[in-house]
């Protein structure tokens, strides 16, 4: 067994698009921290937490980091968000 532990930081929005936006705001300014995975970052709601939806596509991209993208994006994966 792993020692590795998660840490889960409840935050409230109003609606799943708003929830996941939040997250991925969160996710990639943790990236300054190097424990951060926030490729591993979902959403539920309140009443529902074992049905989680993910934020970021978390894909693992050459070198091993991951795509740091929405979920479902069109495109090919990426480290940095498109204009």
């Amino acid at each position: 067994m792993s020692q590795r532990y998660v840490v889960h930081l409840p935050v409230v929005a109003n609606d799943l698009p708003a929830a996941q936006r939040l997250a991925r705001v969160i996710g990639r300014w943790m990236l300054v921290l190097p424990m951060a995975d926030p490729g591993e970052t979902t959403v539920s709601e309140e009443d529902q937490q074992f049905l989680r939806h993910r934020v970021f596509c978390d894909l693992r991209l050459p070198g091993g980091r991951r795509c740091l993208l929405r979920d479902g994006h069109d495109g090919p994966c990426a480290r940095r968000l498109r204009r």
